[in-house]
């Protein structure tokens, strides 16, 4: 169990929980979802501003355990420049490699939270974040 719960806290985790990226709250964002888990308290505002369906501007702001602020991290360093068409595609593959074993990535971040689905209670921090991003996407 404590090998799992290293693992758990990666390098990768410990980093963006630290030093998260685009940390930084924006209210005059063009769109601002929220991500809240009412079982733990986590939340965040996610600040996304959009140009020709391309995410020009992000960032985020709020509290939460080490792997939902390390996860929101990630999500928003990653969005950052990207189409919406480009999001979705992330957000599918992060979701196979964290609530699935179908998920096949190179990209060592995304792996990080892989190990989050032998923990269900850190599951959902680890998806917090990113599911209010696939409800948004979903809307459209």
């Amino acid at each position: 169990m404590e090998q799992e719960l290293n693992e758990l806290y990666s390098p990768i985790i410990l980093d963006h929980n630290q030093t998260p990226r685009h940390y930084q709250k924006r209210p005059e964002a063009a769109l601002i979802l929220d991500a809240y888990n009412s079982l733990c308290g986590d939340k965040f505002k996610l600040y996304l501003d959009l140009q020709e369906d391309r995410v020009v501007e992000a960032s985020f702001s709020g509290y939460g355990c080490a792997v939902s602020k390390a996860a929101t991290s990630v999500l928003i360093e990653k969005i950052h420049g990207k189409t919406l068409e480009e999001v979705k595609a992330l957000v599918q593959d992060y979701f196979k490699v964290t609530k699935t074993d179908q998920g096949s990535t190179t990209d060592e971040e995304l792996l990080a939270f892989a190990v989050a689905k032998k923990f269900p209670g850190r599951l959902k921090c680890a998806v917090l974040s990113w599911e209010a991003v696939d409800e948004y996407l979903e809307e459209l």
